[in-house]
């Protein structure tokens, strides 16, 4: 395709929540160009990708300077990494580039799971103890010196909850050694090395910032929920969306902050996931890029704005987006998200209590993974719930109430299965 005859925003994988962020800056005179990282794209992110809201596509096939002379010819304002695998691809052509970028030198530490801890501890930040490694009786003395009890087991590099384990005992940790070592994860990458942590105790939290000239501004906050369902001991099923101001809020945004400075992000969206342990706050990972599962959609209608509009706001008017960087965000209306959990597998028929599900007084909106007709899996996995369902209300109570009544239909006769 030819240039844009304005200058454009590039997107590396402009997959998941990030593929809506084209239509925004597009309608602030900005066309958006999609670079596709590898040749092919997983499955798990092909579905929702709509290439007619890019001005051009490029495929990247591993020649840098190709890729750079491809995107340099639309004159772009910022390169942005759309989901985890696109960060040291977006991070490389923002820096050659000349553009407002994170850089590279700590490109590695925002992507491998066991570099980012090391870096943030080097940096003073408390952090959790943890190893790497390839070897399984390395892996199981590592676990015996550390005095048994509950561990992590991860892949190094992946997206969402894909090969998260929570072992209790040598013989979990074994089985999950032996299915992630060798195995491929949701990005297509093959995971050769193991991440082992120590379990952090206490309350799950999400943090979403955007940054600038490394001015960083929270867009919300979320306390998780999850449940124990199909063999997971901790099953994502949810959340509620905080407030900007509160004992936990503050810790967890001061945390936050020294965490993005610890991993050089001055630029663009992050994602922070952490814990508040007894010993306090603890990072548990954080994406160099926007929100997943479409969480702009209760954050736009409960606040006003999200953090696409916020990423939006960073790249196209820094002066206005940095003005208004210290200003707390407001809840009009209350939200929760339901991750609906699917006990056992089939091909759906039907959602035979969809339209019960409608009525509750605080529905606001469902994304639907699985429909009538798709195969549903048993919900082990971010990848895996079939629908995620959206409360907003004025009343925080009454959207209380519906998330709990959201998860009494859940069950065996929410679906029709064949």
């Amino acid at each position: 395709m030819n240039a844009s005859s304005a200058p454009a925003v590039v997107i590396v994988d402009a997959y998941a929540s990030s593929r809506c962020l084209a239509p925004l800056f597009k309608a602030r005179g900005h066309d958006c160009v999609h670079v596709q990282s590898t040749p092919d794209i997983p499955p798990n992110y092909a579905r929702g990708y709509h290439p007619d809201d890019f001005a051009a596509h490029i495929v990247h096939h591993g020649d840098l300077a190709e890729t750079l002379r491809a995107v340099g010819a639309h004159r772009p304002i910022a390169v942005l990494p759309g989901v985890e695998r696109a960060v040291p691809l977006a991070d490389e052509l923002s820096e050659r580039l000349a553009l407002p970028s994170n850089g590279t030198a700590l490109s590695p530490a925002r992507r491998d799971k066991y570099r980012m801890i090391e870096t943030v501890r080097a940096a003073g930040v408390p952090a959790v103890e943890q190893l790497r490694t390839t070897d399984l009786d390395e892996l199981l003395g590592w676990y015996e010196k550390a005095g048994g009890g509950r561990v992590v087991l991860k892949p190094i590099s992946s997206a969402g909850s894909d090969g998260v384990f929570f072992c209790s005992g040598a013989e979990e940790v074994e089985a999950a050694f032996r299915t992630l070592h060798g195995s491929t994860s949701v990005l297509g990458q093959r995971n050769e090395t193991v991440l082992a942590q120590e379990y952090l105790v206490g309350h799950e939290y999400i943090v979403n910032t955007v940054s600038r000239d490394g001015v960083h501004r929270v867009s919300d906050i979320w306390k998780m929920h999850t449940l124990s369902a199909n063999g997971v001991a901790e099953l994502a099923a949810g959340a509620e969306l905080l407030p900007r101001r509160g004992p936990e809020q503050d810790l967890l945004v001061d945390h936050t902050v020294r965490v993005l400075d610890a991993l050089g992000i001055a630029h663009g969206p992050a994602h922070t996931e952490l814990k508040l342990t007894p010993d306090g706050v603890r990072l548990v990972e954080t994406g160099a890029r926007v929100c997943g599962a479409d969480v702009h959609v209760p954050v736009t209608a409960a606040l006003g704005t999200s953090q696409l509009d916020l990423t939006v706001d960073a790249c196209t008017d820094p002066g206005a987006f940095l003005a208004r960087a210290d200003e707390d965000y407001r809840i009009a209306r209350h939200a929760r998200i339901v991750n609906m959990v699917a006990p056992r597998g089939g091909t759906l028929r039907s959602y035979p209590r969809l339209a019960e599900l409608r009525a509750l007084d605080s529905f606001h909106d469902v994304l639907f993974r699985v429909q009538p007709g798709d195969p549903v899996h048993p919900s082990t996995d971010d990848w895996t719930f079939p629908l995620r369902v959206y409360l907003l209300h004025e009343t925080a109570a009454i959207v209380a109430r519906d998330a709990l009544t959201t998860r009494y239909m859940d069950g065996s006769d929410f679906y029709e299965l064949t």
